[in-house]
């Protein structure tokens, strides 16, 4: 029967709900019967597109002989990372201080005052070189709390101790971001680059997005032309190689090689979010019509796979089909044919498993009408396959930076259709998830989940909202950002100018997180940082650009030492070292497609509705004002392009006579 998960609100915690084992959800009852039983905790923490999160699953939690062991010996706790990012920072953390790495599926030993005494990832079913199995490791923590259990508990309470203490005695120590600070962290990106195949480091690859940005906002503002040759290269090696998904579009989430051949299959929203709009803008700098195919191609598969009947965005695509990684996405040469075969690279040897193969598209066809037809064909056969399962929650973060693409993307090349969607997403944000002022990280089938939200909700959702409100004009969109902005503010900073990543008042954990860096998303202190940066040149707010500013200053060494990891903070960092601009077009429409292809970092753009920008600005011109002052309103193309940065290019017809 059902065991207590099948009240979840998590895909990934369904999954787990007829497994023999007696799961909790997270929550004070669940600790309360370890204490009351005298038991140790077992965490489990994984998230729905997790293949191997899957296999320990299979192999272990749907055992009945381990399932028995762990009812009788333990508490088991499951937790979905991506619906409690504080859960799972904090025990990540610990495992990567015991092992020196981390991952998921997450394993800890827990007291049942929620300290740590033993973590690691992956257990096997049987016992491999260097790898216990699942039930020794198991066995041996029950010999050890019932023998030492005072010793284990002290070791729990030290660990708790030692990451409580290395929070508090690691401030953050910067006093300002400088020009040269950002130059070096340019400069050390390319020593780390890679100009054969791309991408930063050696296998496996993740897409390196926050980066991307960085470099693109670089490139344009001190016109370092290897900043623009990173990116270039970068992109083109990622869309044309297998993680790039030359069918439906969309990328997996890292390739397990160092030439972006072969994926890890599952699909995050997060990822091609940012994905998208990193080619939209790389497009804007370069006008590589790769650029723009990707970029749309990106966001139409998020409308075509992710959409949900809310109007949101589901989280992910799971890796595995069938019970087999990539089975919905590989081709053998018989099934594709001899034409298609040769189009998309794949040969009798192949490049994953059984001879089968991701397909490339390494080179542009020459008959594009041909290949749209074919792959439409194929793309038909695709469907008829069975179908990853697909994590249908709605997370708010990365609902915002949906709505940030799909409204960047439809200003760009004029698609009403993203916009809209955009501003769908927008409305069941706001609608559903901003509970008495406050955010809730998740919902699903239109039900509001408990987590609340986490800074990287806050600045997420504000940086989509100003990214709609200046594509629409809509009003409502800005006041609410500015809205979320103070409420983030007011309960997460940490009074030195930095930010906690939990709020005050939310459930209390050992230590309360607070991590500057990126990591697969930008994290929620670059994410903020960045969408009040932007809020304060829309509004003039000037609280809101010396919050950003100060924040900024602290994390300045990180973004010099180790832009890798710091890369949309090091994007926040060029926008206020360059103004930014702010742009307002009135009532001329070749203007207003001029400015929005400007590449100054983070300049605003508003061409209509109720924006501030536009307030008592007669019509038929463009304003453009950076640092506190105003130029003179301009009506020729030619003379706001030279004062915006847009390059003049063999295709544009804006600036033609």
């Amino acid at each position: 029967m059902p065991n207590r998960l099948a009240t979840a609100s998590s895909p990934y915690l369904l999954q787990h709900k007829d497994n023999p084992v007696d799961w909790w959800e997270w929550s004070d009852e669940a600790f309360a019967a370890a204490r009351q039983r005298g038991v140790p905790i077992f965490l489990s923490v994984g998230y729905a597109a997790c293949h191997w999160c899957h296999v320990m699953a299979h192999e272990s939690f749907e055992d009945e002989r381990v399932a028995a062991y762990l009812n009788r010996h333990f508490v088991s706790i499951k937790v979905d990372r991506e619906e409690r990012p504080d859960v799972d920072a904090v025990y990540m953390e610990a495992t990567q201080a015991m092992t020196g790495q981390g991952g998921w599926p997450m394993t800890c030993m827990l007291t049942p005052d929620a300290s740590p005494f033993y973590c690691g990832t992956y257990f096997p079913p049987v016992d491999r070189p260097g790898m216990p199995s699942f039930g020794r490791l198991l066995e041996s923590v029950v010999d050890a709390w019932t023998n030492r259990r005072a010793e284990i508990e002290a070791a729990g309470q030290d660990v708790v101790r030692q990451l409580t203490e290395r929070g508090a005695t690691t401030p953050l120590t910067g006093s300002g971001i400088t020009v040269e600070m950002l130059d070096a962290a340019a400069a050390r990106l390319s020593d780390e680059h890679d100009d054969l195949k791309g991408g930063f480091g050696g296998a496996p690859k993740f897409p390196p997005s926050m980066t991307l940005e960085f470099l693109l906002r670089h490139a344009a503002r001190s016109g370092d032309k290897r900043s623009e040759e990173m990116v270039a290269i970068t992109c083109e090696r990622m869309a044309r190689g297998g993680m790039y998904d030359q069918l439906g579009g969309g990328f997996a989430r890292y390739s397990v090689d160092d030439a972006w051949v072969v994926p890890h299959f599952e699909k995050m929203l997060y990822d091609n979010a940012l994905l998208a709009r990193v080619y939209a803008h790389w497009w804007r700098l370069s006008g590589d019509p790769l650029a723009k195919r990707v970029a749309l191609e990106t966001c139409e598969w998020m409308l075509a796979d992710l959409l949900t009947d809310q109007g949101g965005f589901a989280s992910s695509l799971d890796a595995d089909s069938e019970g087999h990684e990539g089975k919905f996405y590989v081709w053998t040469p018989d099934e594709l044919g001899p034409e298609a075969a040769a189009a998309f690279h794949v040969t009798p040897g192949g490049t994953f498993e059984h001879g089968s193969s991701v397909l490339q598209l390494l080179h542009d066809p020459e008959d594009w009408t041909g290949y749209d037809a074919e792959r439409r064909r194929l793309l038909e056969i695709r469907n008829a396959r069975v179908w990853p399962g697909r994590d249908d929650k709605v997370v708010a973060a990365w609902n915002g930076l949906a709505i940030a693409a799909l409204a960047d993307t439809g200003a760009l090349f004029g698609r009403p259709d993203l916009v809209r969607a955009a501003a769908r997403c927008a409305a069941l944000l706001v609608d559903l998830h901003l509970v008495d002022g406050r955010l809730r990280r998740v919902s699903k089938d239109g039900v509001i989940g408990d987590p609340v939200g986490v800074l990287e909700d806050y600045g997420d959702v504000a940086e989509g909202l100003l990214a709609l409100h200046q594509v629409t004009g809509d009003e409502r969109w800005l006041a609410i950002a500015g809205e979320l902005l103070d409420t983030a503010i007011a309960h997460f900073s940490d009074g030195d100018g930095g930010f906690f990543d939990t709020a005050d008042d939310a459930q209390s954990l050992f230590t309360r997180p607070k991590d500057p860096t990126d990591g697969a998303t930008p994290g929620g202190f670059s994410t903020l940082v960045n969408a009040l940066l932007t809020s304060a040149a829309l509004t003039g707010r000037a609280d809101h650009r010396d919050a950003a500013s100060t924040a900024i200053g602290l994390v300045a060494p990180l973004v010099e030492r180790f832009p890798r990891f710091a890369g949309w903070s090091a994007a926040a960092a060029e926008a206020l070292v360059a103004g930014p601009l702010e742009i307002a077009v009135v009532g001329a429409p070749d203007l207003a497609e001029l400015a929005r292809r400007t590449t100054s970092p983070g300049a605003v753009v508003v061409t209509g509705g109720d924006s501030p920008l536009l307030a008592d600005r007669p019509p038929g011109a463009a304003y453009v004002c950076q640092g506190f002052v105003c130029d003179a309103p301009t009506s020729d193309p030619a003379a706001l392009a030279a004062r915006i940065g847009v390059r003049v290019r063999h295709d544009d017809v804006t600036l033609r006579p």
